[in-house]
């Protein structure tokens, strides 16, 4: 759930001590010492996975790419396989950017996971209305979805491991969304769109995706729907939780039940969009809807000038809280993704408030690992 942003950056830096440098970051001193290997170190845990953007699946940015190779073996678009872009009018297929998703992943032997089929946001209007403007009916819908998710697994049958055919359909306070897919078909848009995927592609995985799956009722009505998905006969493979966090949220107890919740239908868990915020938020509540934006205010902006040392502490132990947390169920997760690659490439830069400066991510705007990296490698040493 991101924006699409270019960044032109270049550097790959080992670990070292912080600094502050002139271009409002932290980085890290240069040393002698390599630079262990994040998908290494946790090769018999689970998969290390990134975003990528289009700068990087075109090879625009040899900076980001280097880090990709050298410390993921899972990909996923962050972008270009969103209906929106797929499929941006009725049957006029766009399939550049994917396909060379799909071949970049193929090339350097990634897991690669495909995101997203049926979504309310970044889908076309087409989709939903007539030549008229007016709703369709049931029936179309149906058969737009099935024509839709039939034509994009079908073509990538065989190399896309695992898709997020589901992503967001249930609110925070465990309700059903009222999306157009729900409004137009019911609750049945669901179970039709693993149906579909799983006639297009049997051998993939399937999964259900969506954020602040912490909140005890939003965990509890996934559970409730993908209950009733499995007891239809249909099978779902994996649940993700997007872990979109702050430096004082989620908890880590309730992500923790999350997880075990998850685990408890007999799925997968996956950790499918991390990331940690720095900055301060413009309201109480705290998701990931993209149509949750506020206006800018330099007070929510504070470290357009770097970041400072006890805020790279606090973010380098909560990364590390999770990564714990994640290792201890390793038995349950498969896999954890980060929402990109460097810091200057994250959506968060942009939302919920256009135009800040954050540090969510475990490499900076230069590529350079953050310097809590050799800490996340220490646990499971």
């Amino acid at each position: 759930m991101n924006l699409i942003k270019t960044v032109v950056l270049a550097g790959v830096a080992t670990l070292g001590m912080a600094c502050m440098s002139s271009n409002s970051q932290v980085v890290e001193q240069k040393s002698d010492k390599p630079l262990a290997v994040l998908k290494d170190a946790y090769a018999d845990k689970f998969y290390m996975g990134t975003a990528l953007n289009l700068d990087q699946i075109w090879d625009r940015n040899p900076a980001a790419i280097a880090v990709v190779k050298k410390h993921f073996n899972s990909v996923v678009a962050e972008n270009c396989m969103k209906s929106m872009f797929l499929q941006p009018r009725e049957g006029e297929f766009y399939f550049d950017d994917a396909d060379r998703f799909v071949k970049f992943g193929e090339e350097n032997n990634m897991h690669l996971v495909g995101h997203t089929l049926i979504w309310h946001s970044q889908a076309p209007k087409w989709f939903f209305t007539d030549k008229k403007g007016n709703d369709v009916s049931r029936d179309v819908l149906i058969d737009r979805m099935r024509n839709h998710i039939h034509t994009i697994v079908s073509r990538y049958k065989g190399r896309i491991h695992g898709w997020d055919v589901v992503n967001e359909a249930i609110l925070d306070n465990g309700e059903y969304r009222k999306s157009k897919f729900y409004e137009i078909i019911g609750e049945d848009f669901i179970p039709l769109a693993f149906q579909f995927a799983r006639e297009a592609d049997p051998e993939a995985e399937l999964y259900y995706n969506d954020y602040s799956t912490a909140i005890p009722a939003k965990r509890d009505g996934i559970v409730k729907m993908v209950q009733k998905v499995i007891d239809s006969g249909i099978k779902v493979d994996g649940l993700g939780m997007q872990e979109h966090h702050g430096l004082d949220h989620a908890s880590i107890q309730d992500v923790e039940n999350t997880i075990e919740a998850f685990a408890a239908l007999g799925t997968k868990v996956m950790v499918t969009e991390m990331d940690i915020s720095v900055l301060p938020h413009a309201r109480a509540h705290v998701g990931a809807e993209l149509s949750d934006t506020s206006a800018y205010s330099k007070t929510l902006d504070p470290y357009r000038e770097g970041l400072s040392a006890d805020v790279m502490e606090k973010l380098g132990k909560r990364y590390v809280d999770f990564f714990t947390l994640y290792t201890k169920h390793q038995d349950k997760i498969s896999r954890v993704t980060l929402w990109g690659v460097g810091d200057g490439d994250s959506w968060k830069n942009d939302w919920p408030i256009h135009g800040r400066t954050d540090y969510p991510l475990l490499f900076d705007r230069d590529y350079q690992p953050k310097p809590f990296f050799a800490d996340i490698l220490e646990i499971v040493k």
